[in-house]
């Protein structure tokens, strides 16, 4: 059972609101957990719940008709998703797709609690008007890079990015989903890459050599 002393410790912005509204939160939220892979939301789908996410990261992304992906923004604990709250608020279908990347718990809120706790308490819209201000700097960002900037160098940016100890687990197809490009044209960038020893691929795995000159 979550207590208010997690939820307070995942969200900051709790821990100097009021005992009621943390009560209500954790009086009428439903404690889940999903395991990685799970398809949370398809584009159009009615929002019943929004996620308060305490652990774990979730993977909110559009998908074309012919299955090319591109990755919008990642939640992490702490967090909930914009396009759930915008989706509740206006009263429209969910835009998007969200899987979870990886085990997620989270506290589901009905949508009409989240409706009046939005209306009720100050420090509930800061909340949710900033993590809107977050994602639209993320998504304007993401629209800047696709129209203006190179795909290899996009490329470069995400693995030093995404990497830790210059190792980075993932695949090919999950880099073409981020970056909105397709499997065979992240594949053939990494081959160049590699040929001039700046990476080196192994199956699900990349390490980065010397990647920081090509930046």
């Amino acid at each position: 059972m979550i207590i208010m002393e997690n939820i307070r410790h995942s969200f900051t912005f709790l821990r100097k609101a009021p005992d009621y509204l943390v009560d209500n939160l954790v009086q009428h939220g439903l404690k889940r957990t999903f395991a990685p892979g799970v398809q949370l939301y398809w584009e159009g789908d009615t929002c019943s719940h929004i996620a308060f996410v305490t652990e774990g990261e979730i993977r909110v992304f559009k998908a074309s008709g012919s299955g090319r992906e591109i990755t919008l923004y990642e939640i992490g604990p702490g967090e909930t998703c914009i396009l759930n709250a915008s989706c509740i608020l206006s009263g429209t279908s969910y835009p998007a797709h969200a899987v979870t990347l990886t085990n997620v718990t989270a506290l589901l809120i009905p949508a009409n609690v989240f409706s009046q706790l939005i209306d009720e308490y100050t420090v509930m819209r800061t909340f949710v008007f900033n993590l809107l201000s977050q994602r639209l700097v993320t998504v304007f960002e993401l629209l800047e890079d696709i129209v203006f900037g190179h795909l290899d160098q996009r490329l470069v940016d995400y693995l030093i990015e995404k990497a830790e100890n210059d190792t980075l687990l993932t695949t090919h197809q999950i880099i073409a989903h981020d970056l909105g490009s397709s499997r065979e044209v992240i594949s053939r960038l990494l081959k160049d890459m590699e040929q001039k020893k700046l990476v080196r691929t192994d199956r699900g795995k990349i390490t980065l050599l010397s990647l920081g000159d090509a930046q």
